[in-house]
């Protein structure tokens, strides 16, 4: 089974990605916790993606596709995975080569996001007021076009993301074995 996750910060897709993980067997794999280990070295690369992330922006979609690619080609996504936070652009969408069986868009409000990040007990460096506003933005603007992408693949599932956690996993594992 490989399916990716996508909704704006705050909607529940590591919560989710971690619960389905467990359901299906595959593993969980977190672009958002790709690129933070990245940023953490101390190499060119990964003060650019440190910089480009702690301002709220997006990853060129060329090193986001090769990272992606290169994690993905190891044997222990070969048997499926669940993908949270990629793809994140039209562009990405389109070149990703992979066969998605399906792809979980959890709809929150701009407002429900910003509440559940407030909430968290340990914000991480890229949390900032500036840089959520800024990746809500652009998920707007960027990533809402992906969905409509898989929308027209009759891939995509719409799910209530301001449900409680069961309410969606429920939901989720409903409109996975009816579709």
């Amino acid at each position: 089974m490989k399916i990716i996750l996508i909704g704006i910060q705050g909607s529940g897709k590591s919560t989710q990605g971690n619960l389905l993980s467990q359901k299906f067997s595959v593993p969980y794999l977190s672009t958002g916790d790709i690129f933070r280990t990245i940023a953490k070295e101390e190499t060119s690369e990964g003060n650019y993606i440190k910089e480009t992330m702690n301002a709220g922006n997006l990853i060129p979609d060329d090193k986001v596709l090769q990272i992606i690619s290169d994690y993905l080609s190891r044997p222990e996504y070969e048997n499926g995975y669940i993908l949270d936070g990629f793809p994140r652009t039209f562009t990405q969408a389109e070149a990703f080569k992979s066969e998605i069986d399906k792809v979980i868009y959890l709809k929150v409000s701009d407002e429900e996001a910003r509440n559940r990040i407030s909430k968290r007990v340990a914000l991480r460096e890229d949390e900032t007021p500036e840089a959520i506003t800024r990746r809500i933005e652009l998920f707007h603007t960027l990533t809402e076009p992906v969905l409509d992408y898989y929308r027209s693949k009759g891939i995509l599932l719409d799910v209530d993301g301001e449900q409680t956690i069961e309410e969606i996993f429920k939901e989720i594992l409903f409109k996975l074995e009816k579709n």
